[in-house]
């Protein structure tokens, strides 16, 4: 059975691509943080929301 709660949404994968920063910062996270991102971006309801989020991982917000 698969464990829906640990895959990313669409949005935010696409946003990830565009984003090498975060895509650096996410890849260096542990399974915690990377849950608490997978978590925050299933409740975003738009592309300037989740393009806030992922800038956030860019910055290293999730980590620490």
């Amino acid at each position: 059975m698969k464990d829906n709660r640990k895959e990313m949404p669409e949005g935010l994968v696409f946003s990830m691509a565009m984003n090498q920063k975060a895509m650096d910062h996410y890849a260096k996270m542990t399974e915690d943080q990377k849950q608490r991102v997978v978590e925050n971006a299933r409740q975003v309801t738009s592309k300037q929301e989740m393009d806030r989020l992922v800038d956030s991982i860019a910055e290293d917000a999730f980590r620490g």
